[in-house]
């Protein structure tokens, strides 16, 4: 099959309108799908620096249209969370929720489902789609700079070498390394690596919306 991946347009965290452009036209509400072939070798793959722990919270109350989770554990969804990342429920901001996502397991693997803000009256607005029942993990972050250099490196090694990585980036992994001041290190892995693209706002790995994550398309630097 054709792998699938890519990312929505961004506008700084406003949350407002994002806009994208096609053939010279500038369109908001609106895809760009691209076909892409080559004679390189490639590699789609995704990579986000966060693995679960034993912490489960599951979904007990849910407005599913609002995406909005008004209880977790049969609790205030805000203040379990809260208590689960040790802070106090009045505190949540948008750094709490990008430096501690929750993830989901999906066909044997792990992928996040971020927060994006806390309400007044005590639920949490997610930014991907949410349901009763859906059991979400706590989970633990691994080192933000030394986690992409490692899966670049093992998509680069698998290419024997590569051209450019062409990346969609989840910009709650930029506030992250902003929160742990290492926004810096980690746009230079992005350069040693050859990376161009852009922070998304969720991001697209076959047919998962993601949230947290880098998806990207490595092009080798030889032919097939």
């Amino acid at each position: 099959g054709v792998p699938a991946l890519g990312g929505s347009t961004g506008d700084d965290l406003d949350f407002q309108r994002t806009w994208c452009v096609s053939d010279g036209r500038v369109l908001t509400d609106a895809g760009v799908l691209a076909l892409v072939r080559t004679k390189h070798q490639f590699s789609a793959f995704r990579h986000d620096n966060f693995e679960p722990t034993d912490v489960r919270l599951v979904v007990t109350g849910c407005d599913q249209e609002q995406r909005r989770v008004t209880e977790l554990n049969a609790a205030p969804a805000a203040r379990e969370y809260a208590d689960c990342i040790g802070v106090d429920a009045a505190s949540l901001n948008s750094m709490s929720f990008a430096s501690h996502p929750v993830v989901v397991k999906v066909g044997g693997e792990y992928y996040c489902r971020s927060i994006g803000h806390a309400n007044e009256d005590g639920s949490l607005t997610f930014f991907c789609a949410m349901d009763t029942g859906v059991v979400l993990t706590m989970s633990r972050s691994l080192h933000l700079v030394d986690s992409a250099r490692e899966a670049f490196g093992s998509v680069v090694d698998r290419l024997d070498n590569a051209d450019f990585v062409l990346g969609f980036d989840c910009a709650l992994r930029r506030l992250d390394a902003e929160n742990r001041q290492m926004k810096r290190e980690l746009s230079d892995v992005y350069r040693d690596f050859g990376v161009v693209g852009f922070n998304t706002f969720g991001e697209q790995y076959g047919a998962m919306h993601l949230n947290q994550t880098f998806t990207g398309l490595a092009i080798g630097a030889r032919s097939c």
